[in-house]
């Protein structure tokens, strides 16, 4: 990183904010040039780089992106060189101009969930593994450590609302344990025997949709209150009436909205798919990458979750998953159709991962640079998805794509048909389309 604009300091005087999903490193830069970026994709390591807005992206690979992400922020740090001034004004300036509503809207939703996405993971890995031994030995279900574990997969669920009202609260900028308490209200089971007007409440009802709501009016209020609470008092006020004030709103207007608009995405996705079978999920499938690659991709992260909590899975993972399957049947059709040795290499270091479900190699290092490639992907992976649409396959978790997501869906031979299928077509499809085979160096 020390070779960008020519120093260590010079290059890391130029970064705002250095964070990291599951495979980026995400840089906020004062500003950007093709340069820095060329030189950053010459970085041993780097599988590539994606430009949106004043966010520059360097996509490192799980594992890699947070520990590289740790000693960039300890070296920003250390040489405490970040701008506030001129530099501050004109990311500012910059971020207006390429910042659109909608995507950080769905940036700041989607970073409400990208720190569960670990426990997502692996309690999903647990649910998958249990389900399957016991399909394989019934007698398994009674066996103490069996059910053990399956208390552990179920755990990450069970507080799913507590968790993302933390979040939501921390991304509102409101103080996160009145989210995550405002959560617990609207969940706890003790709410069932409570009636009013003649009905009793439903405890989480709404699941994350509805805890999302609170936790964003429950932070604006918290905002208002301290500038309207004086100083002496705001310690113990604030917090008291921001419970009680968005507590009741939770409960009597919030959550009912949370609960309907939860009930119409539930609806609309499973109606979607049940009615129109593998047609949708040929389309959803085959626009996935494209959708992917525009950054719009984030938006489904709450409708997976809110699938799962109503359902206990979701139905549109496995069909999106298939886009990352049709990327890895067109990748080995370039890797046997290229003469470019370097690029051969490229998709040999790239397929394993790619079929473990990181993507983003193969994305920015082999069919998007391409381009009809890419095309031969998202063709594979529509055929994929119409098998999982048709068979509505459904998948406990989410984080994960590929070979590892079969063993947390309710169906793992389809699930496998679907993949397959996907590598086959994207492999003819990238074949018949061809490419132009670029030069050696």
């Amino acid at each position: 990183m020390d070779t960008v604009g020519g120093t260590g300091n010079v290059m890391y005087s130029n970064v705002i904010q250095a964070t990291n999903c599951m495979t980026r490193l995400r840089l906020r830069l004062v500003e950007q040039n093709d340069f820095m970026i060329d030189a950053l994709k010459k970085i041993d390591g780097v599988l590539g780089v994606n430009v949106d807005g004043d966010e520059v992206q360097v996509i490192l690979g799980a594992g890699k992106a947070t520990s590289v992400t740790g000693v960039v922020n300890e070296i920003l740090h250390e040489t405490n060189t970040v701008k506030v001034g001129d530099g501050k004004a004109l990311h500012e300036k910059i971020r207006a101009k390429n910042a659109t509503p909608v995507k950080l809207f769905f940036k700041k939703i989607a970073s409400i969930f990208t720190p569960l996405i670990p426990g997502f993971i692996a309690c999903g890995l647990i649910t998958g593994l249990v389900s399957l031994a016991i399909k394989i030995s019934p007698a398994l279900e009674n066996d103490p450590i069996v059910q053990l574990l399956a208390v552990a997969g179920n755990a990450v669920f069970w507080g799913m609302n507590l968790f993302i009202g933390v979040n939501a609260a921390k991304v509102f900028g409101g103080t996160p344990i009145l989210g995550g308490v405002l959560a617990a209200l609207m969940t706890h089971p003790e709410l069932a025997s409570i009636n009013v007007f003649g009905e009793a409440f439903v405890p989480g009802r709404g699941g994350v949709i509805s805890v999302i709501i609170v936790a964003a009016f429950a932070s604006w209020l918290e905002k208002k209150l301290h500038k309207i609470i004086p100083e002496m008092f705001d310690l113990f006020l604030t917090p008291l009436v921001t419970v009680l004030i968005a507590g009741a709103a939770a409960i009597f207007l919030l959550q009912p909205v949370g609960g309907a608009l939860s009930d119409a995405i539930g609806t609309a996705a499973t109606t979607a798919i049940q009615s129109g079978g593998a047609v949708v999920g040929f389309v959803l499938a085959g626009v996935w990458l494209p959708l992917v690659m525009l950054g719009i991709h984030q938006a489904m992260t709450p409708i997976h979750v809110d699938l799962i909590s109503q359902f206990g899975v979701t139905i549109l993972l496995p069909i999106l998953a298939m886009a990352g399957a049709g990327q890895v049947g067109a990748s080995i059709a370039v890797y046997f159709k290229t003469k470019n040795k370097f690029l051969k290499k490229t998709v040999a270091s790239a397929l394993p991962v790619g079929m473990m479900g990181v993507g983003e190699p193969l994305i920015y290092g082999v069919t998007f640079p391409l381009g009809k490639p890419f095309i031969g992907a998202c063709i594979g992976g529509a055929f994929g998805g119409a098998i999982q649409a048709n068979f509505m396959v459904g998948a406990a978790t989410l984080g994960i794509s590929g070979l590892p997501l079969a063993a947390t869906t309710n169906n793992i031979a389809i699930y496998f048909v679907g993949l397959v299928t996907a590598y086959v077509v994207g492999f003819i499809a990238t074949w018949i389309i061809g490419f132009d085979d670029p030069p050696e160096d």
